[in-house]
């Protein structure tokens, strides 16, 4: 049976939250408007995916003030990086077709 691949990630929109903050750079804080912007998402979409990223730990936000402006700030945690590159490797396994070689292989082993 092929592996269930990391339901947090696997949603679309939390796979490009992540790649973001990670491209953004080790430690560097990419703000929710950013994160808006550079994704198309609405205010709404956006809150729901990153309380899901921050719930399983693979992100950390703040919450702050900018002079008088509420300004929430988000960065991948070293769990959502550690995630991501495990991710990255199992759909990798899943794409390169060897775990389907050999899943099929122990299929003709039992069948024999």
């Amino acid at each position: 049976m092929f592996p269930v691949l990391d339901p947090v990630l696997h949603s679309p929109a939390r796979l490009q939250l992540a790649v973001l903050l990670e491209a953004a750079g080790a430690g560097r804080e990419l703000t929710f408007s950013e994160l808006q912007q550079l994704t198309g998402t609405t205010a709404g979409n956006l809150s729901t995916h990153l309380r899901r990223l921050e719930e399983a730990g693979y992100v950390l936000v703040v919450k702050g003030y900018s002079d008088r402006t509420p300004i929430t700030r988000v960065r991948l945690s070293q769990q959502g990086l550690d995630r991501l590159a495990a991710y990255r490797r199992d759909v990798a396994r899943h794409l390169d077709g060897v775990l389907a070689a050999d899943l099929l292989a122990t299929l003709t082993e039992v069948g024999t």
